[in-house]
């Protein structure tokens, strides 16, 4: 962009004719000693020599004027008579003749060279400007570093000052109103100097009209001002007074929609000062064309940053937003979503209440990201939620949890071949969709103490002791999920109270810059803090292994080890005789009265009841009796038989199967689970609010 100011060009112009005049003139009198032995056609080559310098300068008129005293010179001071413009030959006529006619030409021939090489060097400046705009612009997924991205490639090159407007709606990912007014900011200024009178980046948002015509701009194009002082309609585009950008020297401007898929997303102004020549309107193509590249990208970003929230909105909504209360384990858990490079995983973690005062602690992890990453963990976490109420062994889960997946990943090639089919495409071409996941499923028992898991392809936790030595628990990892055809084995455990238990995903400990086994000795390191509080330990390992910008989601959920006290657990073996039902009864009551829970006596002592004839009656030796004062009274009674008893509609005349009604009806929870001994009838009572 070449300065062009008035005064200077002026200047210019007349030193040139002033060389024009003067330079055949002293050139001449320098040739005036050898006149008489120098050759007139040489001297007429030395004078066009010094015409073609001056016409060099750029001016048409001064070659002309440098030409005319070329001739003037040469035939007052070179030629016969000296000192007159006279000829005393036919060929000194000639010569005199050819040097006008021939510094015209070259001077003409000059001065279109030297304009053709401006255009040369104007339209390889403007390509490599918008060359380095196609390369500098869009970066980022970022709408306001675009915007900057934008601004910053201009000044200096194209304008003295830039200003980006974007409508908030676009900031935040969403689309753009088709008519009416919306709310713009301003988020990119920049310019050759930092004075200026133009608003700030920030600030609170300003009402516009959404139409471009309606803003004075046809069409949508840009529009150019080459003089701000002759007209007052380019002061319905900007938000900036027309009195301090006029005083501050703002000569030019052109004004561009950012355009994108028929929506116009802001607006951008190019300013030029009066030290710099006007806006012509060559160079609405230029701005035109910035615009439209910085709008390309300012779209792709506004579309990724909707895509973006919308899957961690899906995300955070499937991920559980409070864990629940229980007694056997006091839990923390930390999520950080990927960067936004990588777009949004398919991380999970759950804390799940079971029967018996247990909980299962979940940790899994979705193959890719984007919305259907998070869509497949919002399924695998109902169904590991699911099969958690039946109460199924971590080995057992995982397996259904596998035949899952197996049909998941079925469906989705069903669906992408019928897809093909409808689109007439190759089979080589067809995509296949692939669910691919891992996870690990723990259930702790705070009565015994036990933990049982098991993991598919997920990494096992790191165990810490009550001390605070950090160990990683050594087990069997089985396949990941979807695989199918291979066994899951369980791993099991006897924790101390106190322990804790560390569930991590592998973008926890697997990063660019280490490999896993020197992120899994970090994180045993990061949790060798004795008697830390989970919250503490869990922003020490992020802070220790967690990047500021993860390439994959890390979760990491913390529990540590509660046990129940025997005074809070009663167990008692019932000989398989009906007549120790009413000795079954006495001793709940017993321990009732003894826990202080009189208002639940005639309750349970129905569903002791209930449950232990129905053992003895359908069940087989040994049958066990247990009462477990929790958040909720717990009463279970266990046999050796597998065969699990369901809850059926009875009819007025039958004389059995109202048992388990009467159980559902007066207990708040019931169900059954299977164990290596045969099966576990479980009930649950609220516990009475005190004052």
């Amino acid at each position: 962009m070449g300065k062009w100011l008035g005064v200077r060009w002026l200047s210019n112009i007349r030193t040139a004719i002033a060389f024009a005049l003067v330079g055949p003139l002293i050139v001449s009198l320098m040739l005036v000693p050898f006149r008489t032995t120098f050759p007139r056609t040489d001297a007429a080559l030395v004078l066009v020599a010094v015409v073609v310098a001056v016409a060099a300068l750029g001016y048409r008129s001064a070659g002309v004027v440098a030409a005319l005293s070329a001739t003037l010179c040469f035939g007052f001071f070179l030629t016969r008579p000296w000192g007159a413009l006279s000829v005393t030959s036919p060929q000194e006529g000639w010569t005199a003749a050819l040097l006008l006619a021939i510094s015209l030409a070259v001077s003409e021939l000059a001065v279109r060279a030297l304009n053709q090489r401006d255009r040369a060097r104007s339209a390889h400046d403007r390509l490599k400007l918008l060359h380095d705009a196609g390369t500098a612009i869009g970066a980022t997924l970022d709408a306001e570093r675009t915007a900057q991205e934008l601004a910053q490639v201009a000044v200096g090159r194209f304008a003295d000052f830039v200003t980006v407007d974007l409508a908030v709606c676009v900031l935040a990912g969403e689309e753009m109103p088709s008519e009416g007014v919306t709310q713009v900011r301003r988020v990119a200024v920049a310019g050759v100097r930092r004075d200026h009178p133009l608003l700030p980046v920030g600030g609170p948002p300003r009402l516009a009209l959404c139409d471009p015509l309606a803003r004075g701009s046809p069409c949508g194009r840009a529009r150019i001002e080459p003089d701000l002082r002759a007209c007052i309609d380019w002061q319905a585009l900007v938000p900036e007074p027309a009195g301090a950008v006029l005083d501050h020297g703002m000569r030019s401007l052109i004004t561009a929609p950012l355009r994108a898929r028929g929506s116009v997303l802001g607006m951008v102004a190019f300013w030029r000062t009066r030290d710099t020549r006007p806006f012509t309107d060559s160079d609405l193509s230029d701005a035109g064309e910035l615009a439209a590249k910085a709008a390309a990208a300012i779209d792709n970003a506004r579309r990724y940053t909707r895509e973006r929230a919308t899957a961690l909105a899906l995300q955070r909504n499937l991920l559980p937003r409070h864990l629940p209360r229980q007694t056997a384990v006091e839990v923390a858990s930390r999520y950080l979503p990927a960067d936004s490079r990588a777009g949004v995983g398919g991380d999970w973690f759950d804390v799940i209440p079971l029967s018996g005062s247990r909980v299962a602690l979940v940790v899994g992890d979705v193959v890719g990201h984007g919305i259907n990453a998070s869509a497949t963990m919002g399924r695998l976490r109902t169904a590991v939620r699911t099969l958690a109420d039946v109460d199924l062994p971590p080995d057992e889960l995982l397996t259904h949890l596998d035949d899952l997946v197996i049909h998941l990943t079925d469906d989705e090639r069903d669906s992408a071949a019928e897809g093909d089919e409808e689109d007439d495409e190759d089979t080589d071409t067809a995509t296949t969709g692939e669910v691919g996941a891992t996870c690990l499923y723990a259930v702790y028992d705070p009565v015994s103490r036990h933990c049982a898991l098991a993991s598919a392809g997920h990494p096992l936790p790191v165990l810490v002791a009550p001390g605070g030595r950090a160990d990683l628990v050594c087990g069997f990892t089985g396949p990941p999920l979807g695989v199918g055809g291979l066994p899951f084995e369980t791993t099991e455990l006897d924790l101390a109270e106190g322990s804790v238990l560390a569930l991590y995903s592998d973008g926890l400990v697997r990063a660019s810059d280490r490999d896993i086994d020197a992120g899994l000795t970090k994180l045993c390191d990061a949790l060798s803090v004795p008697d830390a509080s989970l919250d503490t330990a869990g922003d020490t390992v992020l802070r220790t292994l967690a990047a500021d910008r993860p390439a994959d989601d890390v979760t990491l959920l913390l529990a540590r080890t509660r046990a129940l006290t025997p005074g809070r657990v009663a167990t008692w073996d019932i000989a398989d005789d009906p007549a120790l039902v009413i000795q079954a009864r006495k001793l709940a009551v017993e321990q009732l009265d003894a826990w202080g829970l009189w208002d639940l006596t005639f309750v349970t002592e129905l569903l002791v009841s209930e449950l232990v004839t129905n053992a003895i009656r359908y069940g087989a030796a040994p049958i066990r009796l247990r009462l477990i004062r929790d958040r909720k009274l717990i009463c279970e009674v266990s046999d050796a038989s597998s065969t699990t008893p369901h809850l059926r509609r009875t009819l007025a005349y039958d004389e059995g199967g109202r048992g388990l009604v009467l159980v559902a009806q007066l207990s708040y929870n019931w169900g059954t689970r299977q164990t290596t001994a045969g099966k576990t009838i479980w009930c649950e009572q609220r516990l009475p609010v005190t004052g």
